[in-house]
């Protein structure tokens, strides 16, 4: 494991896990509720790649895709995709974790682990905007399952 991680804040979600699995991974749905990730293209498919649109870090609106590919998916607890070749001298992965927590309860978190001769670097660049952003995701995530779950009057 890379001593260079960015990790979100834990959040607690009143959903059962395979509920919020869904929303997570409900990717045509992102910008209904996605903050940070606003549009994904993905097949879900190991090997394949998972095109993320984020914004930029400026702030202007702009936005600019992150290709990454998948390496696991595991209903409904863990999705990992990572950067492969895309970016020289870097290697970053990300995993998302759902956890059940009981009977209609879960949480989620998310880090990302970069690797590589610039890893450091990037990180010390890039990583409170991606705290900030993967923050934002646990927060946005449990907000929209927990109303999605309400809504169906569970």
């Amino acid at each position: 494991m890379s001593e260079n991680v960015v990790e979100s804040i834990t959040v607690e979600i009143e959903a059962p896990a395979e509920f919020v699995w869904a929303v997570l991974v409900d990717y045509p749905r992102y910008p209904e509720w996605n903050p940070y990730t606003v549009e994904v293209s993905t097949t879900l498919k190991i090997g394949d790649p998972i095109d993320l649109t984020l914004p930029t870090m400026d702030g202007s609106g702009d936005t600019f895709v992150n290709r990454e590919y998948l390496r696991v998916v595991d209903p409904p607890r863990h999705l990992r995709y990572d950067t492969g070749d895309e970016l020289p001298g870097i290697f970053a992965f990300r995993d998302q974790w759902v956890e059940p927590l009981g009977p209609g309860r879960c949480s989620y978190r998310t880090t990302d682990s970069f690797n590589g001769r610039y890893a450091r670097t990037v990180l010390e660049r890039t990583g409170a905007w991606v705290k900030a952003g993967f923050d934002d995701v646990a927060r946005a995530l449990k907000k929209r399952a927990e109303e999605l779950w309400a809504a169906e009057g569970k």
